[in-house]
């Protein structure tokens, strides 16, 4: 197979199988600063898809926390030991360049030259798959004075003692190491979208895909002997909910978080497989103008559409492994916003119809001060959202509005 070209490590790959890509690609960003982990997207998403007979321990999305954290337990932290013992100390990057071995290249190079072997992973044991919500709230080991009291405290822009959320959906990769790992091709993505499917008829359950997926988002399910996985819920992105009229439709885990962290969209992928430019798609905007959205684990080289804010409290060198090179742009320009960013910012669950297009009007500026080091200053700006079809979805403010009740109705509802 030629080499294909991964932006994502900003290199040439090797990647097994023929490329393809659709007209537009599912994608959503998800800013890690705002998740409470109330697991109210790991609930829609199992109350939607995964309630059945078989699907006990199925979680299309779950929120992990982070460092130690997993589901299946420990999934990133074996697929890091892996590379690292294939290419050792190799794993690095240069200028954003990842030098290193893909989970790809790693499994052509050191373990199966015909290529039967088409990607570098492992096959979660039973017990892996059992505890979801494994090392929930545990943070990294503590170092405080007398009764547990810390003399010094914590503070911004480092914890000393830190974890957190990392809420995790397949990511319906650009190249899926499912998809090529998979004897019995029953694994596609759609010209329409680019989500990644299993075609059950013809899935004959060897558990392929779920030793190639480096993120283990394809799942085997014992009653029907065949595996399965996030769909992206292409229902309500054709518009065939009751509530879309008509119209693309986030999935049940983005409308329903509480923390407002999620956004999904569908950006315009060109004959030569490279995003086009859609300057004003908010998507498009925060991953490659802004470039304050990264991807998780981009040096497994599947270029994965799942984007993250990351936490901005959290040691430098460990986001570096799991989001790359671009985490100290992505943390200071979060930090301190400019204009355009911050309107961005508040179009997140505001609508459960997709945005395509944003618009901002200015408005007065309400607050100045020195943050970080910089110059912020904050302006009532109005952004508008766009449908499909050019239609406006909504409009709001940067400041919230307040409103204030009528004293002679304080306590009613």
């Amino acid at each position: 197979m030629p080499d294909v070209k991964n932006w994502q490590i900003n290199r040439p790959m090797y990647y097994p199988y023929e490329e393809h890509h659709p007209r537009r690609q599912f994608a959503f960003v998800f800013n890690i600063n705002r998740c409470i982990a109330c697991q109210t997207c790991t609930m829609a998403c199992k109350s939607t898809w995964t309630f059945s007979k078989g699907q006990e321990y199925m979680w299309w999305n779950n929120v992990e926390t982070k460092p130690y954290g997993g589901y299946p337990q420990h999934w990133d932290a074996k697929v890091l030991k892996l590379l690292d013992e294939a290419n050792p100390n190799g794993q690095t990057w240069s200028d954003g360049t990842f030098d290193g071995q893909t989970i790809f290249e790693a499994a052509r190079k050191h373990y199966d030259a015909d290529g039967h072997k088409v990607a570098l992973g492992y096959l979660p044991a039973d017990e892996e798959w059992r505890a979801p919500n494994f090392s929930e709230d545990v943070s990294t080991a503590y170092v405080g004075g007398a009764l547990g009291l810390s003399k010094e405290g914590v503070s911004l822009p480092e914890h000393k003692t830190w974890f957190f959320y990392l809420q995790r959906i397949c990511n319906h990769c650009t190249y899926p190491a499912c998809l090529a790992a998979c004897p019995r091709k029953a694994i596609y993505k759609r010209p329409e979208d680019g989500i990644v499917l299993i075609d059950q008829e013809r899935c004959r359950g060897y558990r392929k895909c779920v030793e190639a997926c480096p993120y283990k988002k394809s799942m085997f399910r014992g009653t029907t002997r065949v595996s399965e996985k996030c769909i992206g819920c292409y229902p309500r992105l054709e518009g065939k909910d009751p509530l879309s009229e008509g119209q693309p439709m986030e999935t049940r885990c983005m409308t329903a978080c509480v923390g407002q962290i999620r956004l999904q969209g569908l950006v315009k992928i060109g004959a030569n497989g490279e995003w086009e430019e859609d300057r004003y798609n908010p998507l498009y905007y925060m991953i490659r103008v802004a470039k304050v959205a990264l991807p998780l684990y981009p040096q497994f080289g599947t270029e994965p559409n799942g984007y993250y804010i990351p936490p901005r409290w959290v040691p430098r060198d460990y986001l570096k492994q799991m989001f790359g090179p671009g985490v100290d742009h992505a943390i200071e320009t979060y930090q301190v916003p400019d204009r355009e960013l911050l309107a961005v910012l508040q179009l997140f669950r505001k609508s459960q119809k997709i945005v395509f297009r944003y618009e901002i009007k200015e408005g007065p500026k309400v607050f100045e001060a020195e943050r970080f080091g910089k110059k912020f200053e904050l302006f009532n700006d109005t952004i508008i959202a766009y449908g499909q079809e050019g239609q406006e979805l909504f409009r709001t403010t940067v400041e919230e509005p307040i409103h204030v009740r009528d004293p002679r109705h304080s306590n009613s509802v």
